[in-house]
């Protein structure tokens, strides 16, 4: 279901987790899951993926990960500020130690000027630490290349925080 590449990017993150004792979840809008389809498509991977939160719409982002409706409304559902909520909702709304969400717009239309297709924004949370964010423009590479892209930016941004938290103790 997903390339030889994504699959040992999550099996390598999720042997590190496991060995450091670290729970994950997702929060996911443009993937619509995908992230969480990727970890879980491994083997044992319950040691270490708690849950996995699809918030397509912006009322899905309120309700379940308390993004407060303002914050959607006045940086609009693609953005640094709904990102980051989203990830620390996800942490705040599950076992996890740490999250990471995406938001995007991954086409073929909803582009904007502002917001081109590709435009997709990932932010990483843990208890504790500073949240980090990551603003991907991957440009047209097509709705199921755009999500691929996110999944792999994703897991990347999980195993930054993992290195810096595992660093700092």
């Amino acid at each position: 279901m997903f390339s030889d590449q994504l699959t040992a990017q999550a099996t390598e993150l999720l042997r590190a987790c496991e060995a450091a004792g670290v729970m994950v979840a997702t929060a996911e809008s443009c993937t619509g899951g995908l992230i969480a389809g990727c970890l879980t498509e491994i083997a044992g991977s319950s040691t270490v993926v708690d849950r996995g939160f699809v918030t397509y719409s912006n009322e899905a982002k309120n309700v379940m990960l308390d993004v407060p409706m303002a914050l959607i409304e006045g940086h609009g559902a693609v953005s640094e500020p709904v990102a980051r909520a989203m990830a620390e909702g996800a942490v705040a709304h599950s076992l996890a130690h740490m999250a990471v969400a995406c938001t995007g717009v991954a086409g073929p239309g909803g582009g904007t000027a502002d917001k081109p297709v590709g435009l997709v924004h990932l932010a990483c949370a843990r208890d504790g630490k500073a949240t980090l964010h990551r603003e991907q423009r991957y440009g047209d590479l097509g709705r199921g290349g755009i999500r691929e892209a996110t999944v792999h930016t994703a897991l990347e941004m999980l195993a930054e925080m993992l290195a810096e938290t595992l660093a700092k103790s």
